[in-house]
This record gives structure tokens, sequence and C-alpha cells, in this order.
């Protein structure tokens, strides 16, 4: 029984496992829409820390950072670093304080606690909802590539698979199932990284001047040296952080803590282990390059394995590769729900029953990953679409988020859940959300970031809202 067989087997398997680990925690997520969307802020840490691990640890963090490697070597890495870095930072700045609340969205949070505006409310969560449809459509492009190479199937019509498993699983069973599920795949996930770089790096021994050597010998010396400016990498460093720290996803599962503590350390942990195994990632792309210096940057990784490696190597590494996108994916598509949900209907509608929340919160799901098939067929690289949406809600939103919560009304007063305590005014919001995103898109995200807290800063004391005036 060859390759193709046993990767069909799998396939099959572990996508009806995910489905009935789904339906099994139903009835929980059932309970409420607060249930479905953060667990109802019960999640201890051993949850939090696997599911933070396997979110993070997606389908763009092992092939994508390989095949970014490969084609432009370690000049990759301040763009991981900043990224993966980025969890660090939130676990050390945001983590603790989000855990406070039991807010659902980072958009509902804003509106809560910075402005009272329901347009600022629904630009946070296009802009956040963003990251989270190039994530989605990352996992199925990878995946789609990747079935492709190992069975010679049509990518398009495994981005169309895959994606279903996705919906199904994320529409059943909320939160619950999402993390009960990623303590299962982040330990499986980390067991068959660490081996699986261990084969690697045994190619060059281990060794720095090996690599540098072999590089040399293929005519891809330039590939080891960090051949960028200073504004480059800064750029690079700045649009992984901002990105990161717009992203849904981790305000989520800080909201669904039950501590504090317990949201600050898993963030903490996942973050150093998404570093080490991003640029373990990126120079594996490089040792390929040694292997085969004329590969398609997309195939850099699918080749090593399968010409490479033996059977069972491949076999793991599909393993690995199939976990890590199915609980990104699921995680990704129940946060962009959510906050659809959340912030985009329930503010411009008449109150409902929780239930017809969370039957709306299904829809979503179902509409929302239909979306990011499109992307996922229309886009050409993972990583060039993560930047895309790192720049648009990193520079718009992150600088307002920083601005409202340092500006506040009353310095010597926490924040309270109900209570406004922020110095940025409504037109202040917009205007510097819109000016960050813009100008990220158009210019570059260290100008856009430039220009949100102007423009945040300049309306908001020349256009106060009435709150402030009178306080």
């Amino acid at each position: 029984m060859g390759l193709g067989f046993w990767t069909w087997t799998i396939t099959i398997i572990l996508s009806l496992f995910f489905i009935g680990m789904s339906f099994f925690f139903k009835k929980k997520a059932d309970a409420s829409f607060a249930h479905y969307a953060i667990a109802g802020g019960t999640l201890p840490f051993f949850l939090l820390l696997f599911t933070d691990i396997a979110t993070i640890m997606g389908v763009g963090n092992f092939v994508g950072h390989s095949s970014k490697g490969y084609e432009i070597g370690i000049a990759n890495i301040p763009f991981v670093i900043g990224e993966q870095g980025a969890k660090i930072i939130f676990a050390l700045v945001f983590a603790g304080f989000a855990a406070k609340f039991t807010y659902k969205t980072l958009a509902e949070m804003m509106n809560d606690l910075i402005v009272r505006d329901r347009i600022t409310r629904s630009l946070v969560a296009i802009l956040t909802s963003s990251i989270m449809i190039a994530w989605v459509s990352g996992q199925a492009m990878g995946m789609g590539a990747l079935f492709s190479t190992f069975t010679g199937a049509d990518p398009i019509l495994m981005i169309l698979v895959f994606s279903a498993v996705f919906i199904i699983y994320t529409a059943v069973g909320g939160m619950y199932s999402v993390v009960w599920t990623d303590l299962i795949q982040g330990a499986i996930l980390i067991a068959i990284a660490v081996w699986f770089y261990f084969q690697v790096f045994n190619r060059i021994d281990f060794s720095y001047s090996t690599l540098k050597s072999g590089l040399a010998d293929v005519g891809s010396g330039e590939l080891i040296q960090m051949n960028l400016s200073v504004m480059e990498v800064l750029t690079l460093f700045v649009t992984g952080t901002l990105g990161v720290l717009a992203a849904q996803v981790y305000w989520q599962r800080c909201f669904a803590s039950k501590s504090s503590k317990s949201a600050s350390r898993a963030m903490l942990i996942s973050g150093v282990v998404a570093i080490i195994f991003t640029i373990l990632a990126t120079i594996s792309g490089l040792i390929v390059k040694i292997q085969n210096p004329t590969l398609d940057a997309k195939n850099a990784i699918s080749w090593l394995i399968l010409e490479e490696m033996t059977q069972f190597a491949a076999l793991a590494f599909f393993i690995m590769i199939f976990m890590a996108a199915i609980s990104s994916a699921s995680s990704l598509l129940h946060s962009a729900a959510v906050v659809i949900i959340n912030d985009l209907v329930i503010p411009n509608m008449k109150e409902k029953e929780d239930a017809f929340y969370l039957k709306l919160t299904r829809v979503s799901v179902v509409v929302f990953g239909m979306f990011t098939i499109v992307t996922a067929i229309w886009a050409d690289s993972i990583i060039d679409l993560f930047s895309l949406a790192y720049s648009m809600a990193g520079g718009g939103v992150v600088p307002v988020l920083i601005v409202g919560l340092i500006w506040k009304n009353k310095k010597t007063s926490a924040f309270e859940m109900g209570t406004r305590n922020s110095r940025v005014s409504v037109w202040g919001a917009r205007t510097g959300i819109l000016a960050g995103a813009v100008v990220s898109l158009t210019i570059g995200i260290l100008w856009g970031v430039l220009a949100s807290v102007i423009m945040t800063i300049a309306f908001s004391k020349f256009l106060p809202s009435k709150e402030t005036m009178i306080s």
C-alpha cells in the first residue's frame, strides 16, 4: 500500500474523529451564546495552553515559512520574530488585562471601554475579520497544495474538501470542541514537530557552517545574509507584531480564561514555542535549497518529504500539517463567526433570544467558510495573504486601541466593564482606524501607525465625545 492510500485513509479517519468530537460537545455549546463563543469564561490553563499552541502552529508556520526560507532566506526571520514574538508581547501586556473581562470580541471591548460607537465597532470587526479570512484561507491553501503533492489530486478539490471539514467541525461544537480537540492536536503536533525537525537538521549535521557552505555551493550564499535595510526589517517586524495584536482569536481565548494568570502563562509559553518552530521552518527551507535549488518555493518542503525521506516520515509530516491546519482553521472560523454576529449583527438589530444568536452564529460559520474558500483559490501565497491582512488590521485597529487604553479620562481609575474611561472620541476612533488601514496598505505600515495615532488624537481633541467634554 502506497503513500496515496495511507494519506487518504488518515485524512478520512481524522476528519471523522474531529467532526465526532464536535457533536460530543454540542450540548455544552448550546447552553448559551456566551458558552458557544467563550466557553462561559471557564477555561483552565492546560486547555488554554494547547489551544494557543494548536491555533498558532497552522500550515503557514510549517509550509508557508519554509517556502519563504527557500525563497528569501533568513530575511524572513524579522517577520517571524514580529509575528510570533507578538504572542509574548500580548502575554506580558494584554493577556492578563483581557482575562479580567468576559467580552466576546476585541471590538466589543473597545466599544465598551474606549468609544461607544456602532460604526467604530463595525470597522474593528471588519478589519479583525480580515485576519481570520487570511488565516483560514491559508490553512486551506496549504492543505490543498500538500494533499495534491502527496496524492496527485486537484488542489482546488482538496481545498473544498478540507474547508467542508473545517466548517462542519466549527459550526457544531463551538469553543468547547475547539479547545478539547486542540488539547489532543497540540500534544501530537509538538511531538511530531520535534522529531521531524531533528530529521531535517540532521542533513546539515546541525551545523551553521555546513548550511552556509552548502548554500554557497549551489550559488545561493546570499540567502544566509540579512540583506535588508533597517527600515525593511522594522517594517516586517511591526507588520507581524501589530497584525497579531489585532487578531480576535487570541483576545477571545483570554476572555474565555477563568483567570488572568492562566491566560498570560498560556500565551507566553505558546509564543516561545511558536518562535522556535517557525524559525526552524524558515531554516528548513534553506536546507531544501541545498538539496534542490531549482524548485518552485511553495513546493520546497513537500519535495523534501517525498523525495528525500521515508514513507513513515512523509506520513508523520502529513499528520502534523493536518493537525495544524484543522485546529487553526476551526479556531479562526469560530472567532470570525463570533465577530460577525457579536459586532456586526447584534448591535444593529432588535434584541432577540439567545438561541437565535446561536443559530445565527452557526449560519455565519458556513457563510464565512465559503468566503474563505474563494479567497484560498484566488490567493497566490499564504504568507503574502497574511501580510496583507496584518497590515490593514494592525495599522488601523492597534494604534487606536493603545491610544485609547493609555489616554484615560480618569488616570487613576482602572478599566471596568460598563464604564468608558478614554479620551478617544467617536470621530477620533473612526478616522484613526480608517487612516491607519488605508495608509498601511498604500504606503506602508509604519506610516499607517503614525497616521492612525495622529488622526486619533487630533480628531479626539477637536471633536470630543460628549462624555469627554462633561468630564
